[in-house]
């Protein structure tokens, strides 16, 4: 198992990085690429998860260890795979994921790619009360919170859809003026967002 990846960060791709060990590049792959884009020819360090299957050997990477732990526990749950695992986990936190799955919110999970209400309930019926976390706000002040997690994960999204539009070269003036749509689309894709700022764009 490859539990993580150092070296010089040399590409960044819409949907993976590639890291430079002592002239072997690894490709990891992530569901925010940019999110690394501050480290490009730099060293970093990278979580990942290596998933083996029959036909490949694929990397998966994350932001920080607590990203991967998560990872790993939702993955093992019926009708989740590597995909839709990664998608989940890089579009929330994992205090907002664990409140969700306490408070059985069925609703809020169902928001994510390749989740219905069949997996958002097998999601509870499995992960509640077995996630190796602490919710780290005070039980006084959770409540809410699942509430107000689609708006943060809007919000996230769209400013990850932003700085992934500024790297292909569009200005900030050019940004800012289909901003409001993207907000208003309600994806939490990041990649369907960026295919829609570009149809925006290409039209402005």
């Amino acid at each position: 198992m490859i539990a993580y990846i150092k070296g010089e960060l040399v590409e960044i791709t819409d949907s993976a990085v590639t890291v430079d060990v002592n002239g072997v590049g690894y490709q990891i792959i992530c569901a925010n690429p940019f999110y690394f884009q501050d480290k490009l020819n730099e060293t970093v360090k990278i979580n990942t998860y290596h998933h083996v299957r029959e036909d490949a050997q694929l990397l998966y990477g994350f932001r920080n260890h607590d990203e991967k732990t998560l990872f790993t526990h939702v993955i093992t749950v019926s009708g989740i795979g590597p995909k839709s695992g990664l998608s989940i986990v890089g579009h929330i936190s994992v205090d907002e994921f664990v409140i969700a799955i306490e408070e059985e919110d069925e609703k809020f999970l169902t928001q994510f790619p390749g989740v219905g209400k069949k997996t958002a309930r097998q999601m509870i019926l499995d992960l509640k009360g077995k996630l190796p976390f602490e919710i780290r706000q005070q039980s006084d002040q959770t409540s809410g919170q699942a509430n107000q997690a689609n708006q943060s994960i809007d919000q996230q999204v769209v400013a990850e859809t932003i700085e992934a539009l500024k790297t292909l070269g569009y200005s900030d003036r050019e940004l800012k003026a289909i901003t409001p749509q993207l907000k208003q689309s309600g994806s939490v894709n990041t990649d369907e967002l960026i295919k829609l700022g570009l149809a925006l764009l290409m039209k402005s």
